[in-house]
């Protein structure tokens, strides 16, 4: 497995480079959003996961972050950064990254992480039995992070396609914030759950008719969201949205 490692801070980046090497681990390593970049294009074999700054010289790792997902969506991307405000963990979520840890840190708990994101990686490269779902006029593909909703096609970050993933293989069931944090984000207790709210909106102003009326994912008033795939064939229940 290769890593790459995006800081500009050369002896903490030579020191992780040491650590996941004696992990068995293939490094590379770039001080800035250019020399990231250049080594992604050329890497060969591929980089198979990037641990990224926030505050770097000329590219911010938000723009670094977006732009890799601009190319590819399931690519793990480890936020490493001193920025410890819920504002900054929400704008690197919504950038596209897949984990947050804050500076200083334990290494036994990145090294752990890693290994998750890793195994997370190589199961998502084994296509599901069911590679499509389809509601009401929506069709997703799992394997393109595509939703359709009529004529319209848009491209999901791996973020929102787990969310949305989540939501499908829980039909039904009333979904807690914290859970949907635990289990889509794995991050329960460093990030606000107003990500997850912010997630439900973009994906509501996608899939519902009317974004301000859903039928799909509901609210459930004080606890957290409801998704139904067939509103028609749902009796009375009570649940606000």
């Amino acid at each position: 497995m290769r890593i790459l490692i995006v800081e500009d801070e050369t002896a903490l980046a030579e020191g992780l480079e040491f650590n996941f090497q004696q992990e068995g681990y293939d490094v590379d390593l770039a001080g800035d959003g250019p020399a990231a970049f250049q080594t992604l294009d050329g890497a060969d074999p591929p980089i198979d996961l990037v641990i990224l700054d926030l505050m770097l010289p000329g590219m911010s790792g938000y723009e670094i972050c977006r732009q890799i997902r601009e190319n590819d969506v399931e690519l793990p991307i480890l936020v490493l950064s001193s920025r410890t405000l819920s504002e900054d963990k929400a704008q690197a979520f919504d950038a596209g990254t897949d984990q947050y840890m804050t500076k200083p840190f334990a290494l036994p708990e990145l090294l752990s992480r890693v290994r998750n994101l890793l195994e997370r990686r190589g199961q998502r490269n084994q296509p599901p039995a069911d590679q499509r779902f389809v509601f009401g006029n929506v069709s997703i593909d799992f394997l393109s992070f595509q939703l359709t909703v009529g004529d319209n096609t848009h491209d999901l970050t791996k973020t929102e396609m787990e969310l949305l993933r989540y939501f499908i293989d829980h039909e039904g069931a009333v979904l807690t914030r914290q859970q949907l944090l635990r289990d889509v984000w794995s991050e329960p207790d460093t990030i606000t759950t107003r990500s997850t709210d912010n997630f439900v909106m973009r994906l509501r102003r996608m899939i519902e008719p009317d974004a301000s009326n859903p039928q799909h994912i509901l609210s459930v008033r004080g606890t957290g969201y409801r998704f139904v795939a067939n509103p028609d064939a749902e009796p009375s229940s009570g649940v606000a949205s």
